[in-house]
């Protein structure tokens, strides 16, 4: 169980140029634009852009913390997805956001379960056959023993495709953009035998396997644009 946590805690990344300040940024919610509903259920944008100022902050970029915005967040969002550069430089004349040279968007474009498979034992049709044929107490034992063995083995492969987008602050023109995908396999076994138990799972999670996939875009963002 150890050994298939590890698997799902965070690892940090150590970005190229984390020894350089980049310039003031904010984070803005993008797109899930997955239909897959246990994706979309557990996943919106706004948890996606709090790894996203994690990982840009650890990257030496000046994170805005859209909780600093308080109800200029709406606005500012809608001026950026849009593309309305005038109301885009009204908002850049209040408070913090003067400094602000990138808006940074992270979109969901893909979450979808590509494969799947299942194999069991269910020992209840044996077991019966057993109890019948047998016809004494040590055959009806057998039997129930038989009969109460189940297992169950699945896997499961998920691929997550993740999009960036760098917007310039005064303008809401795109600066760059860029995409990267990864690929989850998630396993589990369980046996269970005369009412006792055991299972077991491994695999990342699709917390880690999203914040992966920040870390990966970050560092691009990092290694290409910082100046």
């Amino acid at each position: 169980a150890n050994d298939m946590a590890d698997k799902g805690m965070y690892k940090p990344v150590e970005y190229q140029n984390a020894n350089r300040a980049g310039p003031a940024l904010v984070v803005i919610p993008g797109e899930v634009k997955s239909n897959n509903a246990s994706f979309t259920q557990k996943y919106g944008p706004n948890n996606i852009a709090d790894y996203a100022e994690l990982e840009l902050g650890k990257a030496n970029f000046k994170v805005l913390e859209r909780t600093d915005m308080g109800p200029l967040l709406n606005e500012f969002t809608l001026a950026y997805t849009m593309g309305n550069p005038n109301e885009a430089r009204k908002l850049l004349q209040k408070g913090k956001f003067k400094t602000t040279k990138w808006v940074v968007k992270f979109d969901i474009l893909k979450a979808e379960p590509v494969a799947q498979a299942n194999q069991g034992f269910d020992g209840q049709a044996i077991g019966s056959i057993i109890g019948i044929l047998g016809g004494g107490r040590g055959s009806a034992a057998a039997g129930v023993g038989v009969g109460s063995v189940k297992s169950q083995e699945s896997t499961g492969v998920w691929i997550i495709g993740m999009r960036y987008k760098l917007i310039n602050a005064n303008t809401t023109e795109q600066v760059a953009t860029g995409y990267t995908e990864e690929k989850m396999e998630l396993g589990s076994k369980g046996t269970s035998v005369m009412g006792f138990s055991s299972g077991q799972s491994g695999g990342l999670t699709l917390d880690s396997l999203v914040q992966r996939l920040v870390q990966k875009n970050v560092y691009e963002i990092d290694s290409k644009y910082k100046k």
